[in-house]
């Protein structure tokens, strides 16, 4: 477990991600499957009201309620009005059964145009501020995996932020790299960091293994990743490589990164690869 960013809540290195339970095809499968996760250990769980067409959310809330003081609830609202994000965060609320989550996130965040509706009057900000005050979220913070120099804009456009969501692996660092961009302004202002993406939406596994491209966003000033796992043997396999987990070297990382960069279709890499960062494109 780590610590998450300058709160008092400790969270487990890996968590479950909810985007992927729709994989699972039936809610009794996801249902067992979140069961299995929690018993495992993990009591991090993560989700957006988009989810699975609000499924996840559902799925969690069919299942964790009972352990809810021992866990870490997240979701996320797309929403950029307070009149939006409040209603969407009720639904929320509702499909998890509970009267909070642990961290509620700002969505896809992608331009500039997301930035200024968000903090302009009436905007998502005053939504997450009154909830964080009422106690329907205990922190609050944004995602996005577009653009690293606009979750700088983020950083810089408000001074208390509990946490930051971002791509961060092993191909990273050679186009548009968050890890070199954004990571930084992160860990300087001490909030808790979440990592996506750390298997590249699956193509690093074409020149690493899973327990590599986790043990090199695990060695990184990061609190943790939601491993969008969406079978049993990957969730067992994830909480058997973090528990054996030792921090990559310098030098490691640097050959991880060499590994990386050629794992895209054709051995492409950049926007070939990363297809989500802007600029990226899909093959």
């Amino acid at each position: 477990m780590r610590a998450f960013g300058q709160t008092a809540a400790k969270i487990t290195i890996i968590g479950q991600g909810g985007a992927r339970l729709a994989l699972l095809r039936t809610k009794e499968a996801a249902r067992a499957h979140v069961q299995h996760a929690y018993s495992l250990g993990l009591n991090y769980f993560d989700c957006a009201h988009s989810y699975w067409d609000g499924h996840s959310e559902e799925v969690y809330g069919d299942v964790l309620p009972q352990w809810r003081k021992e866990l870490f609830m997240t979701t996320k609202s797309t929403k950029r009005t307070r009149k939006e994000a409040e209603e969407e965060l009720h639904a929320s609320l509702a499909s998890l059964k509970t009267d909070y989550v642990d961290l509620w996130q700002m969505h896809g965040i992608q331009t500039q145009k997301d930035i200024d509706q968000i903090f302009a009057a009436g905007g998502a900000m005053e939504a997450f501020d009154a909830a964080k005050k009422s106690g329907k979220c205990r922190f609050f913070g944004f995602t996005g995996h577009y653009d690293p120099n606009i979750h700088v804009a983020m950083l810089n456009a408000y001074d208390k932020w509990d946490s930051v969501l971002m791509p961060l692996h092993a191909a990273d660092p050679a186009y548009l790299s968050f890890e070199k961009i954004a990571l930084p302004q992160a860990v300087e202002r001490g909030i808790g960091i979440q990592a996506i993406k750390v298997f590249g939406n699956a193509f690093l596994t074409r020149v690493l293994n899973a327990e590599e491209c986790l043990r090199y966003a695990l060695s990184l000033p990061i609190t943790a990743t939601p491993a969008g796992c969406s079978t049993r043997g990957q969730l067992e396999d994830n909480v058997r490589f973090v528990q054996d987990f030792k921090p990559y070297t310098p030098e490691q990382m640097d050959e991880v990164r060499k590994r990386a960069v050629t794992a895209g279709p054709g051995g492409l890499q950049g926007p070939a690869l990363e297809y989500w960062k802007v600029g990226g494109v899909w093959k």
